[in-house]
This record gives C-alpha cells, structure tokens and sequence, in this order.
C-alpha cells in the first residue's frame, strides 16, 4: 500500500525515508496489532489498542447500558487511534490535496499553507457534526442546565469517550506532522501555538469531567474554525475572494460571546451552586473555588489572545485593501487618455485645422508663375 509515488529510492530508515513512507510503516503496525486479536496469547494485549477500557454496565429504564470511564490504559487506545489518523491524513494528503496543488500551480508557501488548510477542513467538518450528533442524541443541546448538573460526569457513553480519545490523538499525530510535511521554521511556532491550546483545554474537559461542556465549545469552535479555512482555501485559488472572509469574521464574534456566557453560567454558577463541594480524586470531584477559577481564567485568557490576533489579521486586511484601492486608482489614473482640445465651432483641433467631418482639407496646389 503506498500513498505516495516515489522517484527516488533511498537507505533503510533515513531521514527522507521516513518521511516518504511514514504513512505505510504506520500502516504495517495497525495489521500487527489487528493481527494479533487472531491468536489467543496476544488478543488481550490487541483489544488495549482497539477498544476503550473501563467499561461498567448499568441498568436503566430503557435496559442495560455500558458506561465508560478514563484512565491510564486510554494511552494505547489513543496510540492505535493515533496510527489511524496519520493513514487517513496520508490518503487524503495524497488522493485530494496533491491533485488540486497540481493544478492550481500555487507558491511553496501557498501551497504548504493550502495543505494545513485542507487537512483543518477535513477535521473540523467531522469534529463539528459528531459532536453535534452527540449534543443532540444526548439531550444536552435542548437542556442546556443538564451540562452542569449531576457534577462530576464521570461515566461517559461510549460515542462519547471515543470523540474525546480520537480528539486526543488528532492533535497529537499533528506534531510529528510537522516534521514529515516538512513545515517551513517560520510556521511552526504559530502551529505549536494553537496544537498546544487544544491538547490543554481537551486534556483539561476530559480529565476534570467537563466533557458535556466542552463539547459544545468544541463544536463552536471547530465550526467557526471551518468557515475560516475554507475562505482561505477559496482565497488561495482566487484572490479576490474575500467575502467569506467577512462571513467568517461574524461567526467568530458569536462563538467567543457564547463561550464565554457559556463557561461563566455553567462553571461560574452552575457548579458554584452544587451542593458537593470539595476535591474528591476517586469520585471524579474536582468542584472546588480554585480550580473553577483557573478554569475560567485560562478560557478567557484564551478567548482573549484569539480575539487579539483576530483583530491583527482584520488591520492587516484592511490596510491590505486600502493599499490596492490606492494602486488601481493610480493605475487607471495613468491609462486615462489625453483629452483632444476642440473650439467651439468644431473645426479645429490642438491646432489643426478639421473638416466637418473631422478630415484635414486637402492642402491647395499652387500654380507655378
């Protein structure tokens, strides 16, 4: 299985091999480990990569339900999910990505940019619809007080510690990434900037059991996180292009107000007003006044920073636009033709004598003597 055409060969476990058939060596360690659920010595050791752990079955009204909780075997599970995701990022690198580049004829700054872009589109359209589905299967988009109550959520449904596991391991298999797309060093301390935000603050819902509310402020996110790649996608292959931009800029206005309300009403005063106060590691209980108050500062600190470079990229864009509104003025200004000077009667012009019909009058033979 290659994802990629190779036109050079090179050393067993070199650096450019590596990077050439990355995605096939991660393929080879997911047969392995499918592999191994064939024989009875390794399935127990093949099922930790494959399936979530600490799993409970509980009865309810409408019948037996499993439950699921976190710990430290959630790290193979995100390992196998994590080998998972850089097959998908290869194939849709190589069958989508690269066919477009190749017709666009885009920069290497452009096209590295176009790329990010893409994969982010990608992600972000399956993140924000699955964690849709999950808000409203759930029930916790038409209650929105169900997001506080009943804290610590420490049992979890199972489409539910699957979306937080597979989260995890996307923002983590996006740091090798770095190296194997062969990021340019300027970018990627701008990339490890918003990687590192979302590892914390998913780390953060999942660990301290917050995960009804983060996932509708993932799925704020990731949703106005996908207006805005597709308007730079839109943008790279014209660039006049801009009013998606604008678009864009509204629904991320909206998202930082409703979280922010969202995080004051659920963290401030939902769990301020619960009644099982206290730090409680083996119940999940972490309601306690510091850790809501750090909760809540990072998500406005964060918030801030966002809106801070937001307003950066609007300056920039409209200095951007005022710059070309001035050089096509200029332009048109210097194309403009030189008016022709005429006298009232029409027969002369710049200083040439016309006929009515605008032709210069034959000039009149004069008669030798």
């Amino acid at each position: 299985m290659a994802f990629r055409r190779r036109n050079k060969s090179y050393p067993f476990f070199s650096q450019e091999f590596l990077i050439q058939n990355h995605a096939d060596v991660v393929f080879s360690l997911v047969i392995l480990i499918l592999i191994g659920l064939m024989f009875e010595a390794t399935a127990k050791t093949a099922i930790l990569f494959i399936q979530p752990q600490y799993n409970t079955s509980t009865l309810t009204p409408e019948g037996e339900v499993t439950l699921y909780q976190y710990g430290w075997r959630d790290g193979a599970t995100i390992l196998f999910y994590f080998f998972i995701i850089v097959i998908l990022h290869a194939v849709v690198q190589e069958y989508v990505l690269d066919k477009v580049n190749r017709r666009l004829h885009l920069s290497k700054s452009k096209n590295t940019k176009f790329n990010e872009s893409g994969q982010l589109c990608v992600f972000h359209l399956v993140s924000s619809v699955w964690s849709l589905y999950i808000l409203i299967t759930e029930g916790y988009l038409f209650h929105p007080s169900s997001l506080w109550e009943n804290y610590p959520h420490v049992h979890l449904r199972f489409q539910v510690k699957v979306f937080y596991l597979s989260q995890l391991a996307y923002w983590l298999h996006t740091l090798p990434e770095l190296y194997f797309q062969k990021v340019r060093k300027e970018e990627i301390p701008r990339q490890l900037q918003y990687i590192g935000l979302y590892l914390l603050h998913i780390t953060a819902a999942y660990l301290l059991n917050l995960t009804r509310v983060g996932l509708v402020l993932l799925c704020l996110q990731y949703l106005s996180e996908l207006g805005f790649h597709i308007a730079r996608m839109f943008y790279f292959t014209d660039e006049s292009h801009q009013k998606m931009f604008d678009l864009w800029a509204v629904s991320f206005v909206f998202t930082r107000m409703v979280t922010l309300t969202l995080m004051f009403l659920a963290v401030g005063f939902g769990l301020a007003r619960a009644e099982n106060q206290g730090l409680d590691w083996d119940h999940g209980n972490f309601n306690t006044l510091l850790i809501r108050m750090t909760v809540l500062i990072a998500v406005c600190l964060t918030q801030s920073w966002l809106l801070w470079k937001f307003i950066r990229f609007q300056l920039r864009r409209w200095r951007e636009f005022r710059h070309e509104q001035a050089a096509r003025k200029r332009a048109v200004a210097k194309q403009t033709p030189r008016p022709l000077k005429r006298d009232s009667l029409g027969q002369h012009e710049n200083g040439v004598i016309k006929a009515e019909n605008g032709a210069s009058p034959r000039p009149k033979k004069i008669k030798a003597p």
